[in-house]
């Protein structure tokens, strides 16, 4: 029995998330757990520490040649880790 009204469970988990306020949380979560995957393991590596605040993806590696090097296509990540969350998720990247 299926009625026009009816949620698939995907839905549901989504709506549930929004009104929660869970959402933003979620993504943020799972763009981190995404980094090694989307940025290789070269660069995971060098990562040191990675969070989210406010917005801003915030890095610090152990790197300065890594770090040199991701900051001249910042744009290009946060484009896409914004891509892989579906939302934009992300403002800034900041390296410290």
């Amino acid at each position: 029995m299926n009625r026009n009204n009816d949620k698939t469970l995907k839905e549901a988990i989504e709506q549930m998330l929004k009104v929660y306020k869970l959402k933003r949380k979620f993504d943020e979560t799972s763009l981190i757990a995404a980094w090694p995957e989307m940025m290789g393991k070269a660069v995971a590596n060098r990562t040191v520490q990675l969070y989210i605040r406010e917005r801003k993806l915030f890095i610090r590696l152990d790197s300065s040649v890594v770090k040199n090097e991701l900051v001249m296509i910042r744009s290009q990540i946060l484009d896409k880790l914004n891509e892989r969350a579906g939302a934009n998720v992300l403002d800034e990247i900041v390296f410290i």
